[in-house]
């Protein structure tokens, strides 16, 4: 027992290592700088206190919220049909669907001014149609739809793996007995995706709120709360508000992944 106890202490002592090192010290480090600004632990209210703040943690809550319901709309109907219907192209379409999972925010990001830009498609389009060029990269409007592109490849991935273990004869049986295709939806079909959905949502909005590379290729008006620990650090070279910030960030990001976890009874992580 005690070559056994001190073998599984060997194999413990890199994570450990890992974790003190990489984890742990840095976010003790992360918490004292942010309380060590001439507020003190005051700095933690800031995100309430100062109206900049304040408005950079509503924008992102509200942003990251839409982009998770839509992003659900969307991945559910599309991964409960692609799973459902096979065709030709069936599986070069699921490849196209996820292909900005390759893609980091930065790209992303320019994607959306090449579509919705000062150049881009659009504006070029509704100049030649209606005689005014229409730009919208560059605002919430631009970064919902930047914020869309990558987080529906999440959702869809595990929303096309729940819909592959749901049983169609519970459907079939719901159907015979007279219920509504409505009604097969929203009392079979929803309840058995209910943990694959609170899991990819939960994903989807921390990811959106944490999200930084898109927002920062597109910010002229755009003012969320990972532009604004930006600000603070590199313009204000305000430390301690950058810090406080950015606990106040991680802390609304595990809460949202605790909160789906404990819903849906299994494992939520953040991806991306």
């Amino acid at each position: 027992m005690k070559h056994t106890s001190h073998f599984m202490g060997l194999l413990l002592l890199p994570a450990g290592v890992l974790v003190l090192a990489f984890f742990a010290l840095p976010m003790v480090k992360l918490i004292v700088t942010g309380a060590s600004g001439e507020e003190g632990l005051a700095a933690y209210w800031s995100i309430l206190t100062v109206e900049r703040h304040r408005e950079a943690l509503i924008a992102t809550l509200l942003l990251s919220a839409l982009v998770t319901l839509v992003a659900l709309i969307i991945s559910t109907i599309v991964g409960v049909f692609l799973v459902r219907n096979r065709f030709p192209g069936s599986q070069i379409l699921v490849s196209l669907l996820t292909f900005p999972l390759a893609f980091p925010g930065v790209v992303i990001g320019f994607l959306i001014i090449m579509l919705a830009g000062r150049q881009g498609l659009i504006g070029m389009v509704s100049q030649t149609l209606t005689g005014s060029k229409l730009v919208f990269a560059y605002s919430m409007t631009g970064l919902f739809l930047g914020y869309l592109y990558f987080s529906i490849p999440r959702v869809i991935l595990t929303v096309m793996a729940a819909a592959e273990k749901l049983d169609v004869s519970l459907e079939e049986a719901a159907r015979s007995l007279g219920a509504s295709q409505w009604r097969v939806i929203t009392d079979v079909l929803l309840p058995a995706l209910k943990p694959g959905l609170i899991a990819s949502g939960a994903i989807c909005f921390a990811t959106s709120v944490g999200a930084f590379g898109t927002a920062f290729t597109l910010a002229t008006n755009i003012d969320v709360l990972a532009m604004t620990i930006y600000t603070e650090f590199t313009l204000g070279a305000n430390l301690a508000s950058a810090a406080s910030l950015s606990v106040v960030l991680g802390l609304i990001t595990w809460a949202a992944l605790s909160i789906a976890r404990s819903l849906s009874g299994s494992n939520v992580a953040a991806a991306g």
